[in-house]
């Protein structure tokens, strides 16, 4: 039986943060695809959530980094209609600082995390908007509104999901596209050990559950947010910000210089 809510696609759903909306997700009542390297460990989310859900979860292994496994994921979100829900979670990070980092790496972080991502969004938003909605969850980082916390190829590539998201509700809001930009803050899940530490070597105030982060987020989801930051206390923080943004934004083009470029040139 197919579920009215349709169904979410979560890339990166084999683990953590993934693996969590996977879990709310069916709860709230969506079908399942889970996308991921790992096929055992994906069979074994999908199997746990239906036992426990009783909504129908598909599993399609796929390594994003690789052009024809991404292009598979593609063909699903252009051509079936019950995908209601994009939640793009799948990428990696790096704690080296930027010159003692390796290239190739880096670039394999900008395939994951901005490529695959884009692509993903592009088979999915116009055909969900087509349909009179959907929903796409994007999963950034603080570091894009931060860079100078992390690697900074790491921080660049979540300030693009960052401004790829609020773009996309500013062209395809009114579409019925529902746009969300989750920016966690420092998370507990297996994305410190691939980045090149361990989660114990943060402060324990800093570190929130993957459970908890993911509960914070959809609730954002509930309450219409473009951008939720679980971890931001002080809303108005973030309302500063963004009206200071708003502020600037129209006064960045103009026909000539602002005055402290420009130069009085003394003739000898």
């Amino acid at each position: 039986m197919t579920t009215p809510l349709g169904t979410a696609l979560i890339t990166g759903a084999s683990s953590g943060i993934g693996a969590v909306y996977a879990d709310r997700l069916a709860r709230r009542g969506h079908d399942l695809i889970l996308v991921a390297r790992n096929r055992d460990r994906l069979e074994a989310v999908a199997e746990r959530i239906t036992r426990e859900t009783g909504r129908s979860v598909e599993v399609l292994t796929a390594d994003l980094g690789r052009a024809e496994d991404l292009r598979r994921v593609e063909q699903v979100l252009r051509t079936d209609e019950s995908v209601s829900v994009l939640v793009n979670n799948a990428g990696f990070g790096g704690v080296t600082p930027l010159v003692d980092s390796d290239v190739d790496t880096m670039e394999a972080m900008i395939g994951i995390n901005v490529t695959a991502l884009t692509r993903l969004t592009y088979a999915f938003a116009p055909a969900a908007a087509s349909r009179g909605g959907g929903t796409l969850i994007n999963i950034g980082s603080i570091v894009a509104v931060v860079p100078e916390l992390l690697n900074g190829v790491y921080g660049a590539s979540k300030a693009f999901v960052l401004a790829l998201s609020q773009s996309l509700h500013h062209e395809l809001g009114d579409k019925g596209l529902r746009v969300q930009a989750v920016l966690p803050g420092a998370t507990a899940t297996e994305f410190w050990e691939i980045a090149g530490t361990r989660v114990e070597n943060l402060p324990r105030e800093w570190v929130m559950t993957a459970d908890d982060m993911v509960d914070a987020a959809l609730a954002g989801l509930d309450d219409g947010e473009l951008v939720t930051i679980p971890a931001l206390h002080d809303a108005a923080l973030w309302d500063t910000y963004q009206s200071a943004r708003q502020a600037l934004s129209g006064n960045l083009s103009n026909s000539r210089p602002a005055e402290r470029y420009l130069r009085t040139t003394t003739e000898n």
